[in-house]
């Protein structure tokens, strides 16, 4: 008996998040909406490339952020998810001849059948047991991609080359009459950008369904959620198969974003990027995945910049400082904002 009441009182991993705090409000998510959307106008294209790459981890944390944050789930192998994804879409691109567009739906089924068939034997296990088993899931994946059985379709060590979409002719069409243009990169990031807040709407929704309830249920008490009727094998699959499904997208997004795949490209050193992603931006919190994203895309470029030499050092103690800061990550800097702009609208 005191064995089952120390399992039940145990502190959970994941500290619970309100509904509330897993959005923006209306006034700064149009803020944001607003300069996701005309930033893209007043820069070069290789910064609107950065930007697409920008949503393309967002969207990859956004996915780990609904396993971990959601249901409590640690992962290290959303690389492996990551190349299965952008694999689909440009294997299907290149040797199907299927339009990007379509590739994305298809590599978002194919990785949440992995994930979902992942998740099985990966009942058995939990925390660092459960990071370990993904940790060697990431470490396997470019090596079965350079297996000389799978070279006709992926193209082994070589990879392959994806060609970018051209702008639409019907949005080159009304472009015209206004005398603008648009370029392949800009036409990305704007698609880009589309398939993002889809999917963001989308987990946010699910997140506060009872699947989402479900989730958090067993994130903050795995006995005490199956005591209420919770199915948690069942839960705990679907999670998986849901954030496999979502980064499976965004690979598939950033193959036609970057036009090549190749199996050096996800190794381990991206899940863990992804996972840095999740704690910078605030485990559990859906918009902190964009800050996250900009965190392991920008900094590691400033780091370069202070010292070529010693990026790697530099980058280090940037990142303790944010984590010494800021434990919380984003999630906790949006928290102190908002109770300050509280209490400036009260005086």
């Amino acid at each position: 008996m005191a064995a089952v009441q120390e399992v039940v009182t145990e502190a959970p991993a994941i500290d619970a998040v309100p509904k509330r705090a897993m959005t923006l409000s209306a006034g700064t998510t149009l803020i944001m909406l607003a300069l996701l959307l005309l930033v893209p106008l007043f820069v070069k294209n290789f910064i609107i490339f950065q930007l697409t790459m920008l949503l393309v981890y967002g969207l990859a944390v956004l996915a780990l952020n609904i396993l971990t944050g959601g249901s409590g789930q640690f992962s290290l192998g959303q690389s492996a998810f990551y190349a299965v994804g952008a694999y689909t879409s440009a294997i299907l691109i290149e040797n199907a001849g299927m339009n990007y567009a379509l590739t994305l739906p298809v590599a978002g089924f194919v990785c949440f059948l992995f994930g979902f068939l992942f998740g099985l034997p990966a009942l058995r296990l939990s925390g660092v047991y459960l990071a370990l088993a993904t940790f060697a899931l990431a470490t396997a994946m470019p090596q079965i991609l350079k297996l000389g059985y799978f070279e006709a379709w992926t193209g082994g060590v070589q990879g392959l080359v994806v060609t970018k979409p051209d702008t639409p002719d019907i949005v080159q069409t009304v472009l015209a009459w206004f005398h603008l243009k648009m370029s392949q990169d800009m036409w990305f990031y704007y698609f880009a950008l589309a398939v993002t807040i889809a999917i963001y709407i989308l987990s946010v929704n699910l997140l506060r369904s009872r699947s989402g309830r479900a989730f958090m249920a067993i994130r903050d008490n795995e006995i005490a959620a199956s005591a209420m009727g919770v199915d948690v094998a069942l839960y705990k699959t679907l999670a998986f198969g849901v954030s496999a499904a979502i980064t499976g997208i965004a690979g598939g997004l950033g193959a036609i974003a970057v036009q090549f795949v190749a199996p050096d490209g996800y190794t381990i050193t991206l899940a863990i990027s992804l996972f840095l992603g999740m704690v910078v931006g605030g485990v559990g919190w859906l918009p902190g995945s964009i800050v996250g994203s900009a965190f392991i895309i920008f900094v590691p470029n400033i780091a370069e910049g202070i010292s070529k030499g010693l990026s790697g050092a530099v980058f280090g103690v940037i990142l303790f400082i944010v984590i010494f800061l800021v434990p919380h990550g984003a999630r906790q800097v949006a928290m102190v904002a908002q109770h300050l702009l509280g209490r400036l609208k009260k005086r």
